[in-house]
């Protein structure tokens, strides 16, 4: 077993040695308890997110030539009056 410390505020100090006592336990045994329901609740992360990569899509390209698309915009504001 290994040997910790921990700072705790004074209040929460009190108040789990006194939870402690109430349930006959030590501090140390409480504390180890509160540890593995804290850990069963937030289980360990999958192993590496390392291996995992952006997915690539493959859609084939541009279908429609740069110039098109410029005069195809150009054309939409003149028509909708945004360029003079």
């Amino acid at each position: 077993m290994t040997r910790t410390q921990i700072q705790l505020p004074d209040d929460l100090y009190r108040r789990a040695k006194r939870v402690a006592a109430e349930r006959e336990l030590s501090l140390a045994e409480m504390t180890r308890r509160g540890l593995e329901l804290f850990l069963a609740r937030f289980p360990e992360a999958p192993a590496s997110r390392a291996d995992w990569s952006t997915p690539v899509v493959r859609c084939g390209g541009i279908k429609v030539p740069l110039a098109r698309l410029r005069k195809i915009a150009a054309d939409d504001e003149a028509t909708r009056g945004l360029r003079s």
